[in-house]
């Protein structure tokens, strides 16, 4: 126990600095450093297979940091209102046989949507994916995924004059 414990007094200070060198705080390098000393507990009996127990001592600083870092920044923490989202360059096939002037209205009304809720109609009706998954990424309930889509739907409805659906829908039974 004593020796452990010079082990960590020797090596703490420069573990610690190494360690936030990855993850830039201090308070995760100082419960990092704790972990790797926790581990090196754990494993006291097959201490005499190491050679060098600094070096290894380093490398488990440095995997656990950038096993921190993968984690916990995979996902990293963004506000939604600080993120913009340039719809108008998606093009699909059914671009193709709306006009210009409906492309454009709706564009302009999903570029004012507020930027949670655009998000979410991106991630749903630009990539495709099911309202679990954005729940998912964005830590929310699949509930407040829908009543986005929702207001989406609502307010890109209210924007596109019956008029000019209802020309659309001519111009492609004409088709």
């Amino acid at each position: 126990m004593k020796a452990y414990s010079q082990l960590y007094e020797l090596l703490f200070e420069k573990l610690f600095c190494f360690s936030l060198s990855f993850v830039k705080s201090n308070e995760v390098a100082e419960e990092i450093v704790s972990d790797v000393f926790i581990k090196l507990w754990t494993i006291r009996g097959r201490l005499h297979d190491i050679e060098n127990l600094t070096d290894y001592l380093f490398k488990i600083t440095k995997n656990f940091s950038l096993n921190y870092i993968t984690h916990h920044h995979k996902y990293p923490k963004v506000s939604l209102d600080d993120i913009s989202f340039d719809l108008t360059s998606a093009v699909s096939p059914e671009d193709i046989y709306i006009s210009s002037e409906i492309v454009a209205r709706i564009n302009e009304i999903i570029n004012r949507l507020p930027s949670k809720c655009k998000m979410i109609f991106q991630l749903v009706r630009g990539d495709g994916l099911r309202y679990k998954e954005v729940a998912s990424i964005l830590n929310i309930s699949e509930l407040t995924v829908r009543n986005q889509l929702a207001i989406a739907a609502k307010k890109i409805s209210e924007a596109v004059p019956p008029s000019l659906v209802g020309s659309l829908q001519a111009r492609r039974t004409e088709m």
